[in-house]
């Protein structure tokens, strides 16, 4: 049971860390990046939203992977 809680506390945190990133990059990037993909169709900004979002699951993951 000591292991499900610390795996879901883990999950939880990185969701959490992912979001908060998720929402700097979005913030330091110019214009509204959910507007330039929905309404836009801007593909350029939708690959590399993708592509950080990616490499900050993988920065999340490897830090609490350890």
């Amino acid at each position: 049971m000591d292991t499900f809680l610390a795996s879901l506390a883990y999950s939880l945190m990185g969701i959490a860390l992912f979001i908060v990133t998720f929402v700097v990059v979005d913030l330091l990037t110019p214009g509204k990046l959910w507007q330039e993909i929905i309404e836009k169709q801007n593909r350029a900004v939708a690959t590399m939203a993708g592509a950080c979002a990616i490499a900050i699951a993988i920065v999340v993951g490897a830090a609490i992977h350890g």
